[in-house]
């Protein structure tokens, strides 16, 4: 498994559209035999930042599986709108450092 993370800085004005795109889109990730688990997190003491972090079965899986698959084009299509707010978007591996360990 792999952990995609993508933070993003999106203005006040847009926070309904940034929330709607995303509930839109979560449909092809729901759809996804790669995608395992996802959710999107917006910022408390910084509310334009916003977190989206999505479990992958693999790289492979998020970069081969999904991004061919005929669900990218709604995800792609929903959440372009925002690439240019994106700060990073990378994936991790969990380390054995874990409240579950």
């Amino acid at each position: 498994m792999v952990i995609e993370y993508v933070r993003y800085r999106v203005p006040a004005e847009r926070h309904f559209e940034f929330e709607s795109a995303y509930a839109e889109a979560q449909a092809a990730l729901q759809g996804s035999q790669h995608c395992l688990a996802y959710e999107v997190s917006r910022g408390i003491e910084e509310p334009d930042c916003y977190v989206v972090r999505i479990e992958w079965d693999s790289v492979e899986g998020h970069e081969e599986g999904f991004r061919r698959s005929p669900g990218f084009g709604a995800f792609f299509a929903a959440v372009k709108p925002f690439f240019e707010q994106i700060e990073e978007m990378r994936h991790y591996e969990m380390t054995s450092i874990s409240s579950a360990a």
